[in-house]
């Protein structure tokens, strides 16, 4: 099988979500920045080429105005940005709406893009979504994203259940899920990720709800 051509896509690991509304609450967002700066890490190793992405909202917005502190990128990822760190900013939920992503990818013979960053409920599934229509295979670090308490008219769920959930998800079709351990393995071994698709993950789901 030929060895994916990869680029670590960082989805807008900046500072609305270490604090205030949109914190993040499922992994702790303590624990999922540590596994996003060893991914960035291990990209940088093995020369896979780093997109770091910020979302930006017009003035006046309640955050992701660019200027604030919530704005900005977290020290810890900002330090790590070099000359061969591709930025982008965006102003819709994937890193591809509205952006140069998927020309320069192209322009970089690269195929395959690992997610990670925030939010797994929004920006990153929204990506991996659109990866598909655009041709790349997707990837997503589950260690390396996070999700947050949501509650509206149609109901509420927690963040780690809507976490868990979306990792299902993805992983039945948009997605091979795995940690950020197994995609540096994966990095190591110059092999692809798997993933499952919907008529096989929709029967082990028949099966195991068969079996409660």
């Amino acid at each position: 099988m030929t060895a994916p051509r990869r680029a670590l896509i960082v989805v807008d690991v900046q500072q609305e979500y270490f604090d205030g509304p949109l914190q993040i609450q499922y992994p702790p967002h303590e624990d999922s920045l540590t596994n996003i700066v060893t991914a960035v890490e291990a990209a940088t190793a093995q020369r896979v080429p780093v997109v770091v992405v910020q979302h930006q909202m017009p003035a006046g917005a309640p955050v992701f105005v660019e200027g604030t502190d919530g704005w900005d990128l977290h020290p810890e990822i900002e330090k790590r940005i070099d000359a061969s760190t591709k930025r982008v900013h965006k102003i819709h939920g994937s890193v591809f709406a509205g952006t140069d992503v998927a020309e320069w990818l192209r322009q970089n013979d690269i195929d395959t893009i690992t997610i990670v960053g925030h939010m797994a409920n929004n920006c990153d599934l929204a990506t991996a979504v659109e990866a598909e229509g655009l041709g790349f295979a997707a990837e997503i670090l589950s260690d390396a994203t996070g999700a947050i308490n949501l509650s509206n008219d149609r109901g509420s769920v927690s963040a780690r259940d809507l976490h868990e959930t979306l990792m299902v998800l993805l992983h039945s079709n948009f997605a091979a899920v795995t940690t950020t351990r197994g995609w540096i393995e994966a990095l190591d071994s110059g092999e692809p990720l798997e993933k499952s698709n919907l008529v096989v993950s929709a029967m082990s789901g028949r099966e195991a709800a068969a079996s409660v």
